[in-house]
């Protein structure tokens, strides 16, 4: 998938295009933006927010768990010279312990999850 990042309305502002979705982001206007979007670190946590929901969800459904749906919520931040995210899973449904110990498991295998806490390596070009 090719994400697509060009300039927005706004002094900072810019449109995200991944195939027919776009989104913006931009800075608060505590950094000189008018805070009309997303700041792109939001769009790092919300993207492992998301991956975990999809995952957990497409997961639950193939083993026949009664997960009615989950809710997450990531906060993050610098934290003693890392970039920390810190995942709280709520799970609705009639879920057993070994069940919620599962979903648990499964949602530190989701792509996002996996992409930021393996090796990552930026390649940049100018043209």
């Amino acid at each position: 998938m090719e994400i697509k990042v060009t300039k927005g309305a706004g002094k900072l502002q810019h449109i995200v295009a991944a195939g027919p979705h776009t989104l913006i982001a931009d800075a608060p206007s505590a950094f000189g933006g008018d805070d009309a979007g997303f700041v792109p670190h939001d769009l790092l946590a919300a993207a492992l927010g998301a991956c975990t929901a999809v995952t957990l969800n497409m997961y639950a459904g193939r083993k026949e768990i009664p997960l009615e749906k989950v809710d997450v919520t990531v906060v993050a931040g610098e934290q003693d010279g890392a970039y920390v995210f810190n995942r709280t899973l709520h799970y609705h449904g009639n879920l057993s312990a070994e069940q919620k110990d599962s979903l648990n498991k499964i949602a530190d295998k989701c792509p996002v999850h996996k992409a930021l806490s393996g090796e990552i390596k930026i390649i940049t070009q100018a043209n």
